[in-house]
């Protein structure tokens, strides 16, 4: 027999209005529904509500994950030093890091990732081959230390994640596991009720090579990514590439000075001469690791100052301030060019093709030059895709405008390889009696945020609207307010806990029933059944709550289509 739940004794305060804070969607309607509040920026309780929730994402993540064979431990949270400082990402997770010291002196972190003790563990434990492969996974309280938490719990600093992690002893071996991986992540996310895109993405700060990302259409998002209206492709913007395609230059004349007063930006200098702003060469100047390095894009597109930092971790990268062009005469502040630049690595994006004519600048004040031309007049040291990507951009497969989408990060897999498996040092004794360096992939979902997501794509202008599956009840019953109503509103209940469905019964007293109706639709249980006008002749009314269809049936009835 399942619970019923009275909502007499139920710990949950809703609200009328959105908190002042709330910005999102999920945000306004997690709180005012009463399944989280705030303590700090970026930490949250979860009330009885919300934890149910957040239990049932963890109930399908296991099942899920269990049925490939992986195998559930739990990691401490708070972490030494020493193995985050031996794989570097000590420093490189920079302020990120939630950084402690005991009464020793001793340094620990709380953990915003566990690759590092996971390999660790598996050292200690698997010896052989014959131990391997071996699929590892926890369901952890992780923490970073976000300069902005926002948006409710899509952004702490505390939050709940699924991290697994895979061993084995060859890449085929690798591949499967992240197919594996791959597979119960769909039946994951298709049970948890998500309309989700799998895409292309970068590994950033977890290394390794091949990487997708498990991305919930939302407008309340973070992520860009693109779609291709005429393939199956997919990306992340910051994996999105263009090819490198070089052209013929011979036709382009000489380079050509320019007079060009008053012109250091790329508008000025475009309406200057009359021409589009695609016809110029923008070159941002920025710190790597406090050296001065040139980007180079067309004059019409921005740089994205998160790809090229991508591309160039675990290098710091800045922009460069006035101070920065003091004792350096070759830049001119505004006038920058490639061509005959001293001491400075030139970085550009592929559309700075091999032949391709520029305007740009001279070098000079108030000076820029014509037909300056790549491979002619100015060497490209390594090629980045580092524009902001656009509407319309043509796609990598097949050439078609992409289109632009936000979206939520739910889950990323990588294929980690060998990476802390050097850094450890961990070998296992293979088929031929010689050690043999173990290959790593690494598979995350955000557990919390997944209840956010779902919030930002259920919920309508009523409230909550939570797929059965892991919603905190699967009916809510209302009894309108007189004593046969509430009377008949228990009896259903426990009728149809008797069958086995989870039951949330509104029998408070003193509360009115429009007050209760409102609250029903908030919460967002799938099915609302009302004891109502109707009590006297044993008809109740069954409403879906994503639907809003209604149907006024008998009490047997009601339970027998409920629990069929």
């Amino acid at each position: 027999m399942a619970q019923v739940q009275r909502m007499s004794r139920l710990m949950v305060k809703t609200l009328r209005d959105d908190p002042a804070d709330a910005e999102t969607l999920s945000h306004k309607l997690l709180v005012r529904a009463g399944y989280v509040r705030r303590n700090a920026a970026g930490i949250w309780t979860w009330l009885p509500l919300g934890k149910k929730v957040l239990d049932n994402i963890s109930r399908v993540v296991r099942e899920e994950m269990d049925a490939i064979g992986a195998q559930e431990v739990l990691l401490p949270a708070l972490l030494p030093k020493e193995p985050y400082e031996a794989s570097a990402r000590w420093e490189e997770y920079g302020d990120l890091l939630f950084r402690l010291k005991d009464r020793k002196g001793g340094e620990y972190l709380l953990g915003p990732t566990h690759e590092e003790i996971f390999t660790l563990v598996v050292k200690d434990q698997v010896a052989s081959y014959k131990d391997l492969p071996v699929m590892l996974y926890q369901i952890q309280t992780k923490y970073r230390d976000e300069a902005r938490p926002r948006s409710g719990v899509l952004r702490g600093r505390e939050f709940q994640m699924k991290d697994s992690y895979s061993f084995d002893t060859t890449d085929e071996g690798l591949a499967e596991s992240y197919r594996l991986h791959r597979g119960a992540y769909q039946k994951i996310f298709q049970r948890l009720g998500l309309d989700y895109r799998i895409v292309s993405a970068v590994s950033g700060a977890m290394g390794g090579s091949a990487s997708e990302e498990f991305l919930a259409p939302a407008a309340a998002g973070e992520d860009t990514f693109v779609d291709c209206p005429a393939c199956d492709y997919a990306a992340n913007t910051e994996a999105v590439t263009f090819a490198l395609t070089p052209v013929d230059g011979a036709e382009h004349g000489p380079v050509e000075e320019l007079d060009t007063p008053d012109t250091p930006t790329i508008e000025t200098l475009a309406e200057h001469l009359g021409v589009p702003a695609s016809a110029t060469l923008k070159n941002l100047l920025v710190k790597v690791d406090g050296e001065i390095v040139a980007v180079g894009v067309p004059g019409d597109r921005e740089v994205d100052l998160g790809k090229l930092g991508e591309h160039l971790a675990p290098a710091v990268v800045e922009l460069v301030t006035a101070e920065d062009f003091e004792g350096r005469p070759d830049l001119v502040r505004g006038y920058v060019g490639p061509q005959g630049l001293e001491k400075v690595r030139y970085l550009a994006d592929p559309r700075i093709a091999p032949g391709t004519a520029w305007i740009t600048g001279a070098n000079k004040p108030d000076t820029h030059a014509r037909n300056v031309v790549c491979g002619r007049d100015f060497t490209v040291d390594d090629y980045l895709d580092v524009v902001v990507v656009e509407e319309g951009d043509p796609c990598p497969k097949c050439g078609t405008g992409l289109k632009l989408g936000r979206a939520i990060e739910i889950g990323h897999i990588f294929q980690l390889g060998r990476k802390y498996a050097d850094t450890f040092q961990l070998d296992v004794l293979g088929q031929q009696g010689k050690p043999v360096r173990v290959t790593m992939g690494s598979y995350g979902i955000g557990v919390s945020r997944a209840v956010a997501a779902l919030a930002e794509q259920s919920a309508d202008e009523q409230g909550l609207c939570w797929p059965r599956e892991i919603a905190p009840a699967d009916v809510h019953v209302v009894a309108a307010g007189k004593a046969a109503q509430t009377e008949l509103a228990l009896d259903v209940s426990e009728q149809l806990a008797a069958a086995g469905l989870r039951v949330l019964v509104d029998e408070r007293a003193g509360v009115s029933p429009g007050v209760k109706f409102t609250d029903a639709e908030l919460i967002g249980v799938p099915t609302i059944v009302v004891a109502g006008r109707r009590t006297a002749e044993g008809v109740v009314e069954v409403k879906d709550r994503r639907t809003g269809e209604r149907e006024e049936l008998t009490v047997a009835e009601a339970v027998a289509r409920l629990t069929a």
